[in-house]
């Protein structure tokens, strides 16, 4: 299947966008920023925080332009997989600058690699996209996304489960209800409606309840991590989502001891099992 979208490897989407302090405010609040923390990462001209680049290019698909999962139609720039379920698998990033709140934005994407695999699942086709994002004073994001496209199931399984850490440098409990699925999806654009349509997510996409998004998860694991070190600025960051998070499972976000320069994280169920492994580079 994957050969088939050769040719559509190499495609490249340019585009020009900024973060405006509103819109930081609505994701500070989002994360749960206490007022001061909210205040700086939101002002005019203030260093955005790391992964925060996320909502300067927002999907504005017009309704028409929507498949019915709520994610806007492939072909365009993605391509057309005959896949039913999409899902953003991971990602890397190294942080060579800094983009500033209210500044221009310039982000090149490109389609890096289709490949296919077999799972337990059946088929899945990945798809690479690099992005290279600059601000005021050059290239300040150097990002790639792995997107992975699924079969429709028939029923929901769990993977097999992948147990917390054993040692933990930090553990914070964090709350993820309906209500913040609904303004990080707000907040990001994302219409996906496994993360606000209940009935859609169990009856069509087979789970057995609302989805916490990857992103959402990746943006308060390196936020934590960022604040135990006081503030400090990540080098580089990279995440991969092992089993899907419900917010019945509750949310812990685990920071291991650190090795050299880096520190292994993951977002942990009450039940102790891992839905996000990550690290972060100092």
């Amino acid at each position: 299947m994957a050969g088939e979208f050769d040719a559509w490897v190499g495609r490249v989407d340019e585009a020009e966008a900024a973060v405006s302090p509103a819109e930081a405010r609505r994701l500070a609040a989002t994360l749960d920023l206490a007022p001061a923390e909210a205040e700086a990462a939101s002002a005019p001209g203030a260093v955005l925080p790391p992964l925060w680049h996320w909502i300067a290019f927002l999907p504005v698909e017009p309704m028409a332009g929507l498949g019915p999962d709520g994610h806007p139609r492939r072909g365009a720039f993605l391509p057309p997989v005959p896949l039913e379920r999409r899902m953003w698998a991971g990602g890397r990033l190294s942080f060579p600058g800094d983009l500033v709140i209210g500044a221009p934005i310039r982000r090149r994407s490109e389609i890096l690699k289709v490949a296919e695999k077999t799972g337990s699942t059946g088929r899945m086709v990945f798809v690479t996209v690099g992005h290279r994002l600059s601000g005021p004073s050059g290239l300040a994001v150097e990002e790639e996304q792995d997107i992975v496209y699924l079969p429709m199931p028939d029923s929901f399984r769990l993977p097999p489960p992948v147990a917390a850490p054993a040692e933990t440098a930090w553990n914070r409990r964090v709350t993820v209800d309906s209500v913040r699925l609904f303004r990080f999806s707000a907040v990001t654009f994302n219409a996906h409606r496994i993360h606000y349509d209940l009935p859609y997510a169990r009856e069509v996409e087979k789970y057995p309840g609302l989805v916490v998004h990857g992103p959402l998860q990746a943006m308060l694991l390196l936020g934590a991590a960022v604040a135990e070190a006081g503030g400090r600025r990540p080098a580089g960051y990279r995440f991969r989502g092992v089993r899907p998070l419900f917010p019945e499972d509750g949310l812990r976000l685990v920071g291991e001891p650190p090795e050299g320069r880096g520190q292994r994280l993951a977002t942990v169920t009450d039940a102790g099992q891992v839905a996000m492994q990550a690290e972060v580079t100092w």
